[in-house]
């Protein structure tokens, strides 16, 4: 099972807040694999916005997406992007 990582930088004035957390959880429950966050120390899950906003990702913020699945290529692909469009 593969397991891919990707580091993407928060670039929004407001950084990810309940709105677009929300469509980052929209959007990761759309695939199989397991989708985690890291920022910093801590890892959420990112199938959660309770966890996404407890992480408070202000701009600046430097994450780590974690995929871990079949389609864990796809799904970092897609968050990722997500995340430089939106975040």
């Amino acid at each position: 099972m593969a397991r891919l990582e990707k580091q993407v930088l928060i670039e929004r004035k407001h950084g990810l807040h309940a709105r677009p957390a929300t469509l980052f959880v929209q959007l990761a429950n759309k695939f199989n694999s397991s989708i985690k966050i890291k920022h910093q120390k801590e890892v959420v899950d990112g199938k959660s916005i309770i966890a996404i906003l407890s992480l408070g990702l202000n701009k600046g913020a430097k994450i780590k997406i974690i995929a871990e699945g079949e389609d864990a290529q796809e799904a970092l692909e897609e968050l990722a992007t997500f995340i430089k469009e939106n975040g």
